[in-house]
């Protein structure tokens, strides 16, 4: 091939756009580059001659990926053969990448400069890039994915590790996102997701903390965060801000969240972890009523398998006879006359005695065994109704899982006609929550139910997430008015008052009935029977009871019970019995944690202890808090805290911070058996407790305890 055929077949190759060659002097200046490859590098045909080749190039602080075009720039100074160094220009506001390859030229021993081949691979390299975002992204939300979110959290992990910091993450599940789907349809749950997603951004303040692990679970990560009170405000606004209502293709639609919060190095050092005791942390709110959030604690994971046990027991308790139905009257409120009973489940485990239906119900429920106990619930109910003097009621429980099963209608048209019980003696108690259902099945089951004559009582109203619009059309006889609402209303300034008013007048003009849950004292009962609430229910009257005591306490046919109780309302306290330490100076005492609130504890265990002793409460966990004995009395001593507890997101109370696990290793802290956390002193043969190399004042944080008793 001649010198001019080789020539025009390189023009060829460059006309095509298959790439472009250059040739530089020995200065390093551009002798020639095709006019197409100039004009992406800023310059027209022959207008880019004369500069140095390596400024036509982002310098390293400008580059995407700053040690290519330091590839670039040590290749030519080192005029040597180089190829495929990745390099990128900008011209006109357009970013460029470049493939280029170059080979020395020399006339004797003297360097000439460099012949090279250059390609635009912009294409190629923004395919790349977005495949890697795509692997690394959701593509739905734009957040980051499982799959990167492990990443980042295992590698900040690591780092974090060696520099003793804390890292928290938060585990957050949508609340009724599957009704969204299941009757919008899926493309409005997409665009929900995405609503959601930006609303997690906007409070987190960085999209690449925010990650969707798929589904409706979303993860959030904060390095260098450990306070509990931050962490807790922050999970707040998480619940608050996804609960309120979203525009959805022109329908409202509301759902909820629950959040499970662990921090490291405290509630796990490696990813894994971590993870699975914030999903702890999450199980335990959504089991807590949803719409909240919860820290991990060590008890978690004992409750975990206390759970799994308390399945296995479960199976076999209703084949054993350890269920019993247990009723409590509801009550005229004028008149004091029982009008019905409602079947309260009651367990006795032949090893743990009683179990509070709180802890079984939502076992049953979620292991699908609600539906076996529910028919044996509802049968065992008409019959003992059958057998009471008069026409009284007796309301029985529906969970949803319940409600949803087609064939409730024969189950309750069989337990009627076995029992003999008449149908309008029957009282179904059904939760907002099926109304979630939608569609056409919810009605359909109303008005199958109803036809078989039995009442229909909205339970637990106002606590759930229908709307008003279904009292319109849902055939209910009652409305319960939740206990929720007649705790507090008593209370100067609260709106329960208000509330419940509310919903009598509602009931009124719907032709319903009401009757009001946990009632306790007088000052509630005056206060019900004042905003006319029709019925009663409570511990005023009568704690649930078997049906042989109702039957002995029954008064001839008059069905009339005095009420009994407190004259106010006893406010909620945290009494407890846990067993804590109490370190001063060099000793640790075994105490008894009695009552806790925000600012102080009541404490038992030391006898006559002086008025302004400081100690430091090692509450388990990493928890310690410094607190100053106010009040002495014998084995009792009521303290105050230098730093307010706070809110642990299940109605509990927390340390704002705790002691870091690297701190109690690096002071050779030992664990002792049976304690609810790290030991946080170690014992010499003597028997004296040997404090850890910290000092005491009343500044401290999870890295460090200051600790020096006075």
């Amino acid at each position: 091939m001649s010198q001019g055929d080789a020539a025009a077949l390189c023009f060829a190759y460059e006309d095509l756009g298959l790439g472009s060659f250059w040739t530089t002097d020995g200065e390093g200046r551009l002798t020639y580059m095709s006019p197409a490859a100039q004009a992406l590098l800023g310059g027209g045909e022959d207008g880019l001659i004369g500069r140095p080749f390596l400024e036509l190039f982002l310098p390293p602080d400008r580059e995407a990926e700053g040690d290519s075009q330091r590839a670039l720039s040590f290749a030519l100074a080192r005029r040597g053969r180089f190829e495929r160094v990745i390099a990128r220009s900008e011209a006109g506001g357009r970013g460029c990448w470049w493939s280029i390859s170059g080979e020395p030229q020399s006339d004797g021993n003297t360097f000439t400069g460099f012949r090279g081949h250059c390609a635009d691979i912009t294409g190629e390299r923004e395919s790349a890039e977005e495949s890697s975002r795509l692997a690394m992204h959701d593509p739905l939300t734009g957040l980051l994915n499982r799959r990167r979110m492990t990443q980042v959290l295992e590698r900040t992990l690591t780092a974090y590790a060696l520099q003793r910091r804390s890292c928290a993450i938060m585990l957050i599940d949508l609340d009724r996102f599957k009704q969204v789907n299941d009757t919008l349809g899926h493309a409005a749950g997409d665009a929900l997701l995405k609503q959601v997603a930006d609303r997690l951004v906007k409070i987190v303040g960085d999209k690449e903390k925010v990650c969707r692990l798929g589904g409706d679970e979303f993860q959030v990560i904060l390095p260098d965060q450990e306070d509990r009170g931050v962490l807790g405000d922050m999970a707040t606004s998480i619940i608050s801000s996804i609960s309120q209502p979203y525009s959805i293709e022109g329908s409202r639609c509301t759902i909820g969240a629950s959040v499970g919060v662990a921090v490291a190095p405290f509630d796990g050092q490696a990813s894994e972890e971590l993870v699975r005791n914030a999903d702890l942390a999450l199980y335990a709110a959504k089991g807590s009523g949803r719409g909240r959030f919860r820290f991990f604690s060590n008890d978690l994971l004992k409750a975990a398998e206390d759970r799994r046990v308390l399945e296995e027991d479960l199976i076999d308790a209703l084949p054993k006879g350890q269920l019993e139905l247990h009723y409590q009257p509801i009550v005229k409120a004028t008149s004091n006359q029982i009008v019905g009973m409602e079947a309260l489940l009651r367990w006795n485990h032949p090893e743990q005695g009683w179990i509070s239906p709180a802890r079984f119900i939502p076992i049953a429920e979620e292991s699908h065994l609600i539906c076996r106990i529910g028919e044996w619930v509802l049968r065992k109910a008409c019959e003992d109704a059958a057998s009471w003097p008069g026409d009284a009621r007796v309301a029985v429980n529906v969970s949803p899982i319940q409600f949803a099963d087609s064939s409730l209608p024969a189950l309750v048209a069989s337990a009627l006609a076995s029992s003999g019980l008449e149908p309008d003696r029957l009282e179904l108690e059904i939760t907002e929550g099926v109304f979630l259902q939608e569609g056409g099945t919810t009605d359909a089951m109303f008005r199958a139910l109803k036809d078989l004559g039995v009442r229909l009582a909205l339970d637990d109203f106002g606590t759930g997430y229908s709307s008003l619009a279904y009292l319109k059309t849902a055939p209910f006889d009652k409305i319960k008015i939740d206990q929720s609402f007649v705790r507090g209303a008593t209370g100067s300034g609260s709106r329960n008052r208000a509330i419940i008013a509310a919903i009598v007048a509602l009931a009124k003009a719907l032709d319903m009935e009401t009757t009001a849950e946990g009632v306790e004292s007088f000052d509630q009962f005056d206060l019900m029977k004042s905003l006319e609430v029709s019925h009663v229910q409570g511990f005023i009257y009568s704690p649930a009871i078997t049906n042989d005591d109702f039957l002995a306490r029954l008064d001839g046919d008059g069905w009339i019970i005095a009420p009994s109780g407190p004259a106010r309302q006893r406010h909620d306290r945290q009494a407890m019995f846990r067993r804590i330490g109490a370190i001063h100076e060099d000793h640790y005492y075994p105490i008894v944690l009695r009552n806790l609130s925000v600012s102080g504890a009541l404490i038992e265990g030391m006898v006559d202890v002086p008025l302004g002793t400081k100690f430091v409460l090692d509450l388990g966990d990493g928890q310690l808090v410094i607190a100053t004995v106010r009040r002495s009395r014998k084995h009792q001593q009521g303290v105050e805290f230098e730093q307010e507890m706070v809110a642990d997101g299940n109605g509990g109370l927390c340390t704002r911070h705790r002691v870091s696990p690297y701190a109690l290793t690096a002071a050779g802290l030992t664990q002792t058996p049976g304690h609810a956390g790290p030991m946080l002193i170690t014992r010499s043969d003597d028997g004296r407790v040997m404090l850890p190399a910290f000092s005491l004042a009343s500044e401290w944080n999870g890295a460090a305890l200051r600790t020096e008793a006075a």
